[in-house]
């Protein structure tokens, strides 16, 4: 494994590979990002003048916001951060598809009676919505084809405040192939001609649960965010996957064929800035997931979240960085190096000192690269582009 990726190294970020990657992206690295939730989509945003060939494994697991409705309603996998990653990596230029675009990305109204939410859904159903007649055929076709197989399976006063036309597609779609995700994340990926790869880590309709240093347990995700629900009073000790009733083993969900392949074929991979647990950790808990990774010869990279992470409760950086090998040594071994796992962690240099940058190169042998990475106005946040020259320096 490349440890010494960034000494050897003239310059880093590296701007010759910078410049190589923007000249062709359509032959750009294969970066795989395992990740949930929003906190990565401004950085695919800018990937997509970088490389076309990024993979993102998302977690499916989410029962908070919009998803929470559709999981209630349904009983089906969370698809709200599949559609929003999906979105993100989607062609904006003018070889893209606009209408398709700003369909998908239509939400219906907060501040809406019954009646006007029903009639807008309606006309959206019906292809007369100004939205859906903008979109040119074959393509309006396909939508209405899943919005009608939404239609047919929604129970009696479904709630459509707030709705996200892309996540009711994606149900419609999820029904329409015998409850599988992965068909409708394929079409609609070619129908807004989505610049990358994204997927469900796993195609499965569970949850995910989380015991606590107090001897408590928790379920669900919405309960570990401090979003929609009080923020955590104990720290986080170990997430699981569960069915809601019990805990799901870690043998009934494993990593499909397809997604190896894809983390076989990487030159580099990515844990994603984002909720430590929720939307880090839970995209690692499928079976073969940590043996797959241990197995490549590529950098793999912390980013870890600026800003507060109600999840990280009295957590430092090592803290959080052996809580995200704990979980990828529970697939692949406890025995096997942390550097197998983790090779560096690339982090604003404002956000984490000196010494806990040294102190977590002698407990782990990770390499950790301060660079400045933060946008100037917004500091809880990476800037993009500085975050996408420093990850494709390093492939």
């Amino acid at each position: 494994m490349p440890n010494a990726l960034v000494s050897r190294r003239a310059e880093f970020p590296d701007a010759l590979r910078i410049a190589r990657a923007k000249s062709s992206p359509g032959l750009g690295p294969r970066m795989v990002f395992f990740s949930g939730g929003s906190a990565l989509n401004d950085t695919s945003r800018s990937l997509k003048n970088y490389t076309h060939n990024s993979v993102h494994l998302i977690t499916p697991f989410d029962n908070g916001g919009s998803s929470r409705r559709l999981r209630d309603a349904f009983n089906m996998p969370a698809v709200g951060d599949l559609r929003s990653r999906l979105m993100a990596l989607a062609d904006e230029t003018e070889l893209g598809q606009p209408e398709i675009y700003a369909l998908f990305t239509h939400r219906l109204p907060e501040r809406a009676t019954e009646q006007e939410l029903n009639r807008e859904f309606d006309a959206l159903r019906s292809g007369q919505h100004r939205l859906m007649k903008a979109v040119p055929q074959p393509m309006r076709g396909l939508i209405l084809a899943q919005l009608r197989v939404f239609d047919d399976h929604k129970p009696k006063g479904f709630d459509f405040c707030r709705a996200s036309v892309g996540n009711l597609i994606l149900a419609g779609g999820y029904f329409a192939n015998d409850r599988a995700l992965e068909p409708v994340l394929f079409l609609m990926s070619k129908m807004v001609d989505v610049l990358g790869t994204v997927r469900a880590v796993a195609d499965v309709n569970f949850h995910i649960g989380a015991d606590l240093a107090d001897g408590s347990r928790v379920l669900g995700q919405r309960q570990l965010t401090g979003k929609e629900e009080a923020p955590l009073r104990h720290p986080i000790k170990r997430l699981f996957l569960t069915d809601m009733k019990q805990e799901v083993p870690p043998s009934a969900v494993r990593l499909p064929k397809r997604n190896r392949k894809l983390i076989e074929r990487a030159d580099l991979i990515c844990y994603s800035p984002g909720s430590l647990y929720s939307s880090v950790i839970a995209a690692l808990l499928p079976e073969l997931v940590g043996t797959t990774i241990a197995a490549q010869d590529v950098p793999k990279v912390y980013v870890p979240s600026l800003g507060t992470d109600p999840e990280c409760l009295g957590l430092s950086l090592l803290d959080q960085v052996d809580a995200l090998l704990s979980a990828l040594r529970r697939d692949a071994g406890s025995e096997v190096p942390a550097v197998r796992l983790i090779s560096h962690i690339l982090c604003d240099a404002n956000s984490v000192d000196a010494d806990m940058a040294r102190q977590i190169g002698r407990v782990h042998h990770i390499q950790v690269l301060r660079l400045t990475l933060r946008k100037k106005e917004r500091p809880d946040f990476y800037d993009p582009v500085l975050l996408s020259d420093a990850l494709i320096s390093m492939t």
